[in-house]
């Protein structure tokens, strides 16, 4: 491979639907594969198959959709882990399968009741096994991080003289500090006598703030892939940030010498899809993808921009996929206007139904706002494909009194399995008194965890989307609804969130093992 370039891997499918609540049905994980793949990320790790049939499904369904970039699978190691993965990974152009062991003290005792020797035997049978059924086959050492290097020397030689061919190091649980990171790495290359004949590969946790940092710091050491997720999503505090790793090597390539082959104008695009189907909000001072991260408010900022940008901006907006030209449609647009802006969003329809189904919402919306902006135009797409669910429940009728000094009163009529069914509730507020009113009907017994409102853009018209999330015997899901009225759109959200909650199933974890 070419050393000057640094392979992106990324888990958003896979470590970032780990984040709780942040599970993805198979057509939204459809949705961000095509996204990434127009990207031009070099791997996607589309889920775990064994986890479930619906994770199985998911990683055979993006294996047989994506053609330009590599699509992985996750494996304990253990045989059915193993096959479970290669199954799924039939169907893919060019696949991985990417098989773990942890290989910390803590980890091999207290989780694997494992002795190191077994630990080694263990994950060299999983290489060998990954190798006969496809060529390409990466090998983690779970929890590197808080493993001793000798051992850590020991079984990586072991697995590439098994065939493994990219070996990742993570800092599973964050607790890696950068110098010590890329030293760490730096030592692993220096001592390992085949080490030249795999690709060595991080996956940094931001614990404690570090991700990124590890990982830079791990790159320069002579790390070649960087495993990170959009918006570094993922579980607990999350993983490193794809958008801040591939802007910083382009950014200060004058000083790293790196690149990547990401195509970075659709960052802010596919930030805003994870986004939205996750229910995770971006916050407004995120890097490269916030609200902020190129607004300016000081005055000697202004000042300086407008003279010449690069006084206070190490890179340029449209880069990353922010664009000054907001205003692009509006009711007298056509189907061709629509489709060409969504394809420059990197937002592309799996069938012709569901093109049809947003034009539709489009036309709609046009005739309620004036002005249609690109966010508007991304939270359109989420409520298409939340529509695109089976509707158990569906929302008939809705009237909402709210008046000042009075207990807000909501009548309301859904349509449950075909049959409908009417009720009046009263609530804390208009919001309330309509949950209510739907669960005086679902009986869901669901637990409301999150309800979040956030406005698309600005003006009193603006489209506002709402995310619900349900929780019910160890299942979470997140419903989303967007409209000009907060009022319908957190109707929507809510049975939205019903719908799924009927039609989810329970995801095992990945890290569970019980070898």
């Amino acid at each position: 491979m070419n050393s000057d370039r640094v392979i992106i891997f990324d888990t958003t499918l896979r470590d970032g639907e780990q984040s709780p609540g942040a599970s993805m049905t198979r057509e939204e994980k459809l949705r961000i594969a095509r996204a990434l793949e127009m990207m031009k990320v070099d791997i996607i790790e589309a889920g775990f198959p064994i986890a479930s049939p619906g994770d199985f499904d998911s990683v055979k369904a993006v294996a047989g959709l994506v053609k330009n970039s590599t699509v992985c699978g996750l494996a304990r190691a253990l045989d059915a882990d193993i096959d479970r993965a290669g199954e799924a990974l039939q169907p893919a152009a060019s696949g991985r399968i990417h098989t773990f062991i942890a290989t910390s003290p803590i980890h091999m005792e207290h989780k694997l009741r494992m002795q190191p020797e077994q630990v080694i035997e263990q994950a060299v049978h999983a290489v060998k096994r990954a190798r006969n059924l496809i060529d390409d086959v990466e090998f983690s050492c779970e929890d590197a991080g808080r493993s001793d290097i000798d051992f850590l020397c020991r079984i990586i030689e072991a697995a590439i003289d098994a065939g493994a061919r990219t070996i990742n190091i993570p800092d599973t649980v964050g607790y890696a500090i950068p110098h010590q990171f890329g030293a760490t790495v730096a030592e692993l290359l220096q001592r390992i006598p085949n080490a030249d004949k795999a690709v060595f590969s991080v996956h940094c946790h931001n614990d404690l703030g570090l991700a990124v940092a590890n990982s830079l710091s791990a790159v320069v050491q002579g790390a070649r892939q960087v495993e990170c997720t959009i918006n570094g999503l993922g579980e607990r505090a999350g993983n490193a940030s794809l958008e801040e790793i591939v802007m910083a090597l382009r950014t200060r390539k004058d000083l790293l010498l790196l690149e990547t082959n990401i195509d970075t104008r659709h960052i802010v695009s596919i930030s805003k899809l994870v986004s939205g189907i996750t229910g995770f909000p971006v916050q407004p001072n995120k890097a490269i993808v916030g609200a902020n991260a190129f607004a300016h408010e000081s005055g000697i900022h202004q000042d300086g921009v407008l003279k010449h940008r690069e006084t206070y901006e190490i890179m340029s907006a449209e880069s990353v996929g922010w664009t000054t030209n907001k205003m692009v449609l509006g009711k007298h647009s056509g189907r061709a206007a629509f489709k060409s802006r969504l394809k420059e969003l990197g937002i592309d329809f799996g069938t012709e139904s569901e093109m049809n189904n947003a034009f539709a919402r489009f036309k709609e919306l046009a005739d309620k706002k004036h002005e249609i902006f690109d966010e508007d135009l991304q939270a359109l797409v989420s409520d298409t494909s939340a529509s695109e669910i089976p509707e158990f429940y569906k929302l008939v009728y809705s009237e909402v009194c709210s008046r000042t000094g009075e207990t807000p009163v909501a009548k309301l009529t859904l349509s449950v399995n075909g049959q409908e069914h009417s009720v009046e509730c009263a609530g804390d507020g208009p919001v309330d008194a309509v949950f209510k009113a739907i669960e005086e009907i679902a009986d869901s017994q669901a637990t409301l965890s999150l309800y979040s409102v956030n406005a698309i853009t600005r003006g009193t018209d603006s489209l506002g989307e709402v995310t619900v999330r349900l929780e019910k015997g160890g299942r979470i899901v997140n419903g989303s609804g967007a409209d000009t009225d907060i009022i319908v759109a957190s109707e929507k959200a809510y049975i939205n969130a019903l719908n799924l909650l009927l039609g989810s199933t329970e995801r095992a974890h990945p890290q569970i093992a019980d070898v």
